[in-house]
C-alpha cells in the first residue's frame, strides 16, 4: 500500500479548514447548551405506573408549585424534569404535584433526582476550562521531549506543535458539532462531555506519536526527501491506524444504541471525537509537518 497522502495534502488541510470555520461559527452563533453540572439546579426523572401523560398536562399540573426555567422532557418510558430550584422543599412540591395528575393514581416512581447548586456548576465549569489547559501544555512538554533528539530537518518542538494543532482542530469540531446538536435537538454538555474530550485527547496523541515515532525512525535511514519519508512513515501505520479505529467506534455504536440515556451524550461525544482524531492523524499533523518544513527552506 502506498497511498499519496502528503500529495494531496492542499486537499485534506482545506477539508478540516472548512470544518474548524464551520464549528467556530456554530459556536459563536449558538454557544453550548450548558446542562445541570454547569448551570445549577434540579433533574427529577419519574415514571408513571397507568400510562404517561403529555408534556402539557404536566406543565398545567405544576402551574402551583412556581418553579423556574422547567424543561420536559419525555422518553420512551419515563418523563425528565429540569428546573432552576435546587432546594429540597421544591423537590416534594414538584413530586406531591406529579403525585395528583391522573395518569399517576396508579402509581408514580420517583426514579432519581440531581441537584446542583448555582455555584457549584460555576466552579465545575472553571474547574474544567483550566483542565483542559493544562492537560495541552502537559501534552506539548511531552512531546517535545520525545522528540528533543530530532532536529533535522524540523525542530522538535515543531512536532509539538503541530500535535496541539491538531488536537485543537478535535476539540473544535467535537464541540462545534454538540453547538449544533443543542441548538436544534437540545443536547447539552455535562461534566461527562469534558472527560470525554480528555478522553479524545489522549486518543488522538497516541494516534500522532505512533506516527511520528515511525517518521523518527525512517528518518535516518532514508535517502528520499522529508515529504517522501513523511507518506511512506503514514503508510506504515495507516491500517494500524484504521484498525484501530473501527474497532474503537464499532464498540462505542453498540454503548450508543443499547446503552442508558445518562451516558449518550458521553459516548456521542467520544465517537465523534476519536473519528476526527484518526482523521487529523492521518491527514492533518504530518500534512501540516511537511508544510511548516517546506516554508522554513524558503
Amino acid at each position: 500500500m502506498n497511498l499519496q497522502i502528503i500529495k494531496h495534502r492542499n486537499l485534506w488541510l482545506s477539508l478540516s479548514g472548512i470544518m474548524v470555520v464551520a464549528s467556530i461559527i456554530f459556536i459563536s452563533l449558538w454557544g453550548l447548551k450548558f446542562g445541570l453540572d454547569f448551570t445549577g439546579g434540579s433533574l427529577l426523572e419519574v415514571k408513571f405506573t397507568s400510562g404517561q401523560p403529555s408534556v402539557s398536562t404536566v406543565q398545567a399540573g405544576l402551574n402551583d408549585t412556581q418553579v423556574s426555567s422547567l424543561i420536559i422532557q419525555p422518553t420512551e418510558d419515563s418523563m425528565i424534569l429540569r428546573f432552576q430550584e435546587s432546594d429540597e422543599d421544591t423537590h416534594q412540591a414538584v413530586v406531591n404535584a406529579l403525585r395528583q395528575l391522573p395518569e399517576a393514581q396508579a402509581g408514580l416512581e420517583e426514579v432519581r433526582f440531581e441537584a446542583i447548586g448555582p455555584s457549584i456548576g460555576q466552579e465545575l465549569r472553571s474547574k474544567a476550562f483550566w483542565l483542559m489547559f493544562f492537560v495541552l501544555i502537559v501534552i506539548i512538554i511531552y512531546i517535545g521531549l520525545a522528540f528533543q533528539r530530532v532536529s533535522k530537518p524540523v525542530a522538535s518542538w515543531k512536532y509539538g506543535l503541530t500535535a496541539i494543532i491538531a488536537l485543537f482542530h478535535d476539540l473544535l469540531i467535537t464541540i462545534g458539532v454538540f453547538s449544533l446538536l443543542g441548538h436544534f435537538y437540545g443536547v447539552e454538555i455535562n461534566t461527562t462531555f469534558v472527560v470525554a474530550l480528555l478522553t479524545v485527547l489522549g486518543y488522538s496523541v497516541n494516534d500522532t506519536i505512533v506516527v511520528f515515532d515511525r517518521t523518527r525512525e525512517n528518518l535516518p535511514k532514508s535517502t528520499g526527501s522529508f515529504a517522501e519519508t513523511v507518506n511512506s512513515s503514514l503508510n506504515q501505520t495507516l491500517v494500524r491506524s484504521i484498525n484501530t479505529v473501527i474497532t474503537t467506534l464499532l464498540a462505542l455504536l453498540a454503548v450508543l444504541f443499547f446503552g442508558g440515556d445518562s451516558i449518550r451524550e458521553f459516548v456521542l461525544a467520544l465517537i465523534i471525537g476519536i473519528f476526527c482524531g484518526a482523521y487529523s492523524s492521518i491527514f492533518v499533523v504530518s500534512p501540516l509537518l511537511v508544510v511548516w518544513q517546506r516554508l522554513q527552506k524558503r
